[in-house]
């Protein structure tokens, strides 16, 4: 397989998609981010506050093919998106007021550059506490150029045991989620899985 990108978002297409997205903010309160995959593990925010959440609604699926980050063009990766349907249990932090032009530019070149996700304010229900957080989450695009759907897992584990791009091999991204989410109390039976089965299959190689 041979996918191309088209060209990354233009500065003024980041700008847009940003102000839309701050367009409710009244720039006093602080803000919420889901993380529900790499952003457990790496959120590259300053954040104030970190809890365990879930929102309904929307399920973690590995449905993007990565062509730099965790994969080529040649042989491309796969990374998770949040996609429409169940629940996805992450991890929610709380951007300080005073930071967040600067944090949420910084999150918009790490996550809008290839305008494969949709930013999407979702309510978050703490696991912490009785409580729930409106927080911006990165919500697949079916329409997106890399967006895969629901794949046979045989031809995941094939991906998962082959692809690597510039970040390192989709199994070491899909061991990140697992382990991360292990370590914040979470679970994802799913994803837990087919990463035992790709790795029983990378060792019989």
């Amino acid at each position: 397989m041979n996918l191309v990108a088209p060209p990354r978002q233009t500065p003024a297409q980041m700008r847009a998609t940003l102000a839309a997205a701050l367009a409710h903010w009244n720039g006093r309160d602080p803000l919420w981010v889901f993380g529900y995959g790499s952003l457990i593990w790496n959120p590259e925010l300053d954040f104030d506050r970190r809890a365990p959440a879930r929102v309904y609604g929307y399920h973690r699926k590995l449905c993007l093919r990565s062509v730099r980050n965790r994969g080529t063009q040649d042989c491309p990766g796969l990374v998770a998106g949040l996609d429409r349907g169940g629940s996805c249990c992450g991890v929610v932090y709380r951007v300080p007021a005073g930071a967040v032009h600067a944090q949420f530019e910084r999150l918009w070149e790490r996550e809008m550059f290839m305008g494969s996700y949709q930013p999407t304010w979702l309510a978050c229900r703490r696991l912490d506490r009785p409580q729930a957080v409106s927080a911006l989450a990165f919500v697949v695009r079916r329409d997106a150029f890399n967006y895969c759907g629901k794949l046979a897992e045989r031809e995941m584990i094939d991906i998962l045991r082959r692809a690597c791009g510039i970040y390192g091999s989709s199994l070491e991204y899909l061991r990140g989620i697992v382990h991360s989410l292990r370590d914040a109390g979470l679970r994802d039976p799913h994803l837990e899985r087919l990463a035992r089965r790709a790795e029983r299959a990378e060792r019989a190689e």
